[in-house]
């Protein structure tokens, strides 16, 4: 008997009574479905472990961000986002027609939704950065959205443009509260902070720190004074993930703070390494550096 690999679940989007279509032959499901392309409707969009509004929180998806439904009953959806393969359960009502395509990303760290050209309007929502929109035409010093909202136009980019800096992204997140599996200006994780700061610079990456870890950059030797590391390296312990700023000071979200704080590396090395930590600040020793390519 061949043995398979092991898919990664929080990749697969499989269920013993169903399975995406492609994985026919991978996996044993009851039935196969073809998946059906949807964009997230609304602001932030929970994406459960277990369609159940009292089940943890394993990220988010962003407004304008595609994917795929295979399944969809009692309110919620099971769901694999595009950008990162992540898999899980989003509320029914937060999803909307793939099109039209977004044209614009929210390169604010947080915008407002409008219903007219005009600041003094009551706002119908907020936007983070890296949500998607798809803007119809420009009314002044806003964008009209074909859906009809409006947003302050000096707060979009279009989506063929990058941030060059990731650490300077980072810091824009600067003391938002730390939210396990939260990725938006609301509230964020360490791996989620990670993403979005890389996402701005057109490089994706994986949701999880275990999975950057595995996927981004090239190692760098770690000196045993934590010397030679640049701005933009990214430090890996067991769990958790944070970015140099420097030489010695490291950027992060995390649960010891209970925030994105700043801090030298040397002391959450050492925090870290005696187990003064709680749930999302990491454990042991400093596992991996990696580093991306140069940052201006």
């Amino acid at each position: 008997m061949i043995e398979r690999p092991r898919l990664d679940p929080r990749l697969t989007p499989a269920r013993p009574d169903l399975a995406d279509e492609r994985l026919r032959g991978r996996v044993e499901a009851a039935a196969y479905v073809a998946g059906r392309p949807h964009r997230i409707a609304v602001p932030v969009a929970p994406l459960r472990h277990a369609p159940d509004s009292a089940a943890g929180l394993d990220s988010e998806a962003l407004f304008g961000e595609a994917a795929t439904i295979y399944d969809s009953r009692d309110g919620w959806a099971f769901a694999q986002l595009t950008a990162d393969g992540y898999v899980g359960y989003l509320p029914a009502e937060a999803l909307g027609p793939v099109d039209p395509a977004p044209t614009h990303r929210v390169a604010a760290l947080r915008t407002f939704l409008y219903p007219a050209a005009d600041l003094k309007r009551p706002v119908l929502g907020a936007l983070s950065l890296g949500a998607r929109v798809a803007v119809a035409t420009q009314e002044g010093a806003y964008a009209r959205l074909v859906d009809g909202r409006f947003v302050w136009a000096g707060h979009l980019a279009p989506l063929d443009t990058v941030e060059p800096d990731i650490a300077a992204t980072a810091l824009r997140f600067l003391g938002t509260p730390y939210l396990w599996g939260g990725r938006s200006s609301l509230g964020l994780d360490c791996s989620g902070l990670v993403q979005t700061a890389l996402a701005a610079a057109g490089i994706p990456a994986p949701r999880d720190s275990d999975q950057q870890e595995a996927a981004l950059g090239d190692a760098v030797a770690l000196c045993p004074d934590l010397g030679g590391l640049r701005r933009g390296d990214l430090v890996f312990w067991r769990g958790h993930v944070g970015m140099m700023l420097d030489e010695t000071r490291l950027i992060h979200a995390n649960g010891h703070h209970m925030a994105v704080a700043i801090e030298p590396l040397a002391d959450a090395d050492r925090r870290i390494r005696a187990g003064r930590t709680g749930p999302g600040t990491g454990d042991g020793a400093i596992r991996m550096v990696k580093r991306l390519t140069p940052t201006a």
